[in-house]
């Protein structure tokens, strides 16, 4: 089964699914967002991706007067992710922009009125963050919008996810096999789960949403056959914010897709020939015809 997003088509068919995660790597500043954008369309990602909360519904309420060192000085947990979180006019400038730099972008909503606020953009599909796999309100909401859905299953039993592909339903569901470790050590990875998903949850996509150091895994991923890869992107994993060290930077996002497309081109289809590259070194060094 495959499943349409905007401009692409995800399936073991196509082109594997790539998706530079923005999150909250813009630290609230539009300019870095649209920067953001630049870096994964130069990449030759096929999609964009951003968190969107209501800060009030969505902080834990055990987490709301923590105090946070910030760029902007200590504030409460709650204040941080106000400060941080973009409006409705900062999604129409970004909305604008990918449009224009002809890249798709969506986000993740983390709560009914942001699943709302999305759709009231037209984003061509939503994202389940590991972190709501078990919100059933949500994942309703998200349902009844009939978009695709992205749904990642990071600190979550099969039974969580069981429990949200009842919810979501699988026509129009692609499926990320996760670890939220932020960064991941690589003994956490359990690469093997993506063939354990795809057995488990028949015809639907399953792809990877990476949060280690490095390259490799990912990569790793793709040749077992992930249709999708989603990793968090940044200007400089030096810059403040949770997620930056367990980000790409340009260079290596860029790489990342590179490589990605080299070894979709260099997986084939199984069947076993002579390719026209051997038929030289054939007619050369085989001794021995072929009875």
């Amino acid at each position: 089964m495959s499943v349409r997003i905007g401009r692409s088509v995800v399936g073991s068919e196509y082109p594997v699914y790539v998706i530079g995660e923005i999150g909250l790597n813009h630290n609230g500043d539009v300019e870095i967002a649209k920067r953001l954008i630049d870096v994964a369309v130069e990449a030759g990602a096929q999609a964009v991706k951003f968190q969107k909360r209501t800060p009030e519904i969505a902080t834990p309420e055990h987490m709301r007067d923590v105090p946070r060192e910030t760029p902007w000085g200590t504030m409460s947990y709650l204040d941080y992710r106000r400060r941080v979180e973009f409006g409705e006019p900062e999604y129409l400038e970004i909305a604008t922009y990918a449009l224009r730099a002809g890249i798709d972008w969506f986000a993740s909503p983390w709560d009914v009125p942001s699943v709302e606020f999305l759709e009231g953009l037209d984003v061509v599909a939503h994202k389940v963050a590991s972190a709501s796999v078990t919100d059933l309100e949500l994942l309703e909401a998200i349902a009844t919008t009939g978009k695709p859905v992205i749904l990642s299953t990071g600190m979550s039993t099969l039974e969580e996810i069981d429990r949200a592909v009842e919810v979501l339903g699988t026509d129009r569901l692609v499926m990320l096999h996760a670890t939220s470790s932020y960064p991941m050590p690589p003994e956490e990875a359990n690469l093997r789960t993506i063939g354990t998903l795809r057995s488990r949850y028949l015809g639907v996509p399953i792809g990877y949403s990476g949060h280690e150091r490095g390259l490799q895994i990912s990569l790793a991923a793709v040749t077992l056959g992930a249709v999708a890869v989603e990793r968090h992107i940044t200007l400089d994993r030096a810059m403040w914010g949770s997620d930056q060290a367990a980000s790409l930077e340009p260079t290596g996002f860029e790489h990342l897709v590179r490589d990605i497309r080299v070894i979709g081109e260099a997986m084939g289809d199984g069947v076993k020939r002579v390719f026209p590259g051997e038929e030289a070194p054939r007619a050369k060094l085989r001794r021995v015809p072929a009875l």
